[in-house]
């Protein structure tokens, strides 16, 4: 049952909070719940509509949390019950929604439902995860790949058989197959539905379901051919058996069926699908019968061109016909953009200026992650230092993802950055420290005025929200768009080079009227043509 505002999520911008890192109340050096509602005032002040806790659940921490042995419960590194619900209170009077992390492609290997299925093979649930026999020379079933290195099989000497596991061996893939799985996983969502979330964002979305018959992968053409430079071997294959399952499609219907119990409840999901990212988005938000939204890494990675951005968005608005996407360029598991985007003598400030403005600028909902409001850069971490088994497995070749996982910076003079009293989780860059909130609140100049610009901006203006778009021509590295709703229709205009450009006004647009936004270099309007400086921004209302 829809309430009235059903398509809250349509266009809504979103922060992502991760619970270790944002703020200790207890002294131990991990951030927690309590934390979190003491800066909710930070983060309602930016503007945003929505946060997004990654997860909070009992863990073993095997994978910071993405590993969960108790769905309905929160880990006492993070707190109680008690302290999500006044959390979920505190935000709802800021008039914040709040989303959170479901991760049931896999749990822990702690998890009650898996300790009983390792058990035997004939135990009520056996047939919970997914269990196979070794080929007859003692091998893993087949050739399926974990992201995390090595095979996604994992041998049990209890049942005497393998498990599969996507990541790492001590979070095993439940089995989607089984239909009292579905169905005890969406009690879990009912129960947190019921203590007022407003939506969740759905961890791999695409992993839940494996192909029955457990054919092997085939290998990827580029890697093939040699060109694949891939830093694990997850790459070398085209999964199409071990993930993207069309059986898929049937669970994110009960998902949404169930969601659609209850008043403007939205979901996100995550697609990790390689090569077949926007088909999987289009099918996973299509109809509104599934999904509300998803996004992909297609704007997490290192390209950063008016090109990719042009291709990025043309390519889902091609292929997604009444779908949504949610835009990002940071999350928990990529290196911070402004050290991705960054060339070598360019101010850090400038950069993130410039990505807000075109971020809120994108057709689509948008997520920000805790930091990049101060342009905090990438932290450079010592190998002793690391948390992130990706990164201690792989290292030097794959540093991990801990040096976007640092403590959020609260006050430049305090212990450890206002974070916490005792020694953190991880450290605090003493860099950060002088891009703290405390610092920049109040100057107008700062990272932390432009976002808070830039997203007043987005909700004064209808058409940034939730409009068509419409790319123009433009020579060089220059992305130029068109936002169009009603009777308001919007210029935009990015130059990405290091270099000034010049950009013709197409006759079409007919006058234009500057709209003052907050970037370090922003174009000017000379007769018939915009002057861009380098890394120069323009938003203009046109007739």
């Amino acid at each position: 049952m829809a309430g009235e505002n059903a398509e809250w999520w349509r266009g809504c911008v979103i922060y992502q909070i991760y619970p270790r890192s944002f703020q200790d109340t207890t002294g131990n050096g991990s951030g927690d719940l309590k934390g979190i509602t003491s800066r909710l005032a930070h983060v309602a002040s930016l503007g945003v509509d929505a946060v997004w806790l990654s997860p909070f659940f009992k863990s073993p921490m095997a994978d910071m949390g993405y590993d969960v042995s108790d769905y309905r419960d929160v880990d006492p590194m993070f707190g109680m019950l008690e302290d999500f619900d006044a959390l979920v209170a505190e935000a709802h009077r800021l008039d914040l929604k709040v989303i959170i992390d479901q991760v049931i492609s896999h749990s822990s290997d702690r998890h009650e439902w898996f300790v009983e299925s390792r058990a035997s093979r004939d135990n009520a649930k056996a047939d919970w995860y997914v269990w196979a026999d070794a080929k007859p020379d003692g091998n893993p079933p087949n050739n399926w790949l974990s992201l995390f290195g090595g095979p996604a099989w994992e041998w049990d000497a209890t049942r005497r058989q393998y498990y599969m596991h996507n990541f790492l061996a001590a979070q095993p893939d439940l089995n989607f197959h089984t239909p009292e799985v579905q169905d005890a996983l969406l009690d879990t969502v009912r129960f947190w539905l019921e203590r007022g979330v407003d939506g969740f964002r759905l961890d791999t979305v695409n992993y839940y379901v494996h192909d029955r018959w457990l054919r092997d992968n085939p290998p990827l053409a580029s890697s093939v051919a040699g060109t694949n430079v891939a830093t694990t071997t997850y790459a070398f294959q085209e999964h199409l058996f071990d993930k993207t399952r069309p059986e898929n499609l049937d669970f994110l219907k009960r998902f949404r069926a169930l969601l659609d119990e209850y008043p403007d409840r939205a979901a996100v999901g995550e697609v990790g699908d390689e090569e077949r990212s926007l088909q999987t988005l289009a099918a996973y938000t299509s109809e509104g019968d599934k999904l509300q939204m998803c996004y992909t890494f297609d704007l997490l990675g290192p390209q950063f061109s008016a090109a990719h951005v042009r291709g990025c968005v043309e390519a889902f608005e091609n292929a997604v016909v009444d779908g949504w996407v949610c835009w990002a360029f940071s999350n928990h598991d990529v290196t911070r953009h402004v050290s991705r985007w960054m060339r070598p003598g360019e101010n850090p400030d400038t950069v993130a200026k410039f990505a807000i403005a075109l971020l809120s600028c994108l057709r689509g909902s948008i997520c920000l992650y805790q930091g990049e409001e101060l342009g905090l850069e990438e932290a450079e971490l010592a190998y002793e230092d690391l948390r992130d088994p990706l990164g201690i497995r792989f290292w030097p070749g794959v540093k991990g993802r801990d040096g976007c996982r640092t403590p959020m910076v609260w006050e430049a003079a305090a212990e450890n950055g206002g974070f916490s009293t005792a020694r953190p989780w991880l450290p605090v860059p003493q860099a950060h420290r002088a891009r703290a909130v405390d610092v920049q609140n109040g100057q107008e100049q700062s990272v932390l005025a432009a976002y808070r610009s830039m997203l007043s901006l987005r909700k004064r203006h209808p058409a940034l929200v939730n409009s068509s778009i419409r790319f123009l021509d433009a020579e060089g590295d220059v992305l130029a768009f068109v936002r169009e709703r009603d009777d308001e229709r919007l210029l935009c205009v990015f130059n990405f080079a290091g270099e000034p450009a010049d950009w013709p006004l197409p006759e079409e647009l007919g006058g234009i009227e500057p709209i003052a936004i907050a970037v370090d270099a922003s174009g000017v309007l000379e007769e018939r043509a915009l002057a861009l400086p380098a890394l120069g921004c323009f938003v203009g209302r046109t007739g």
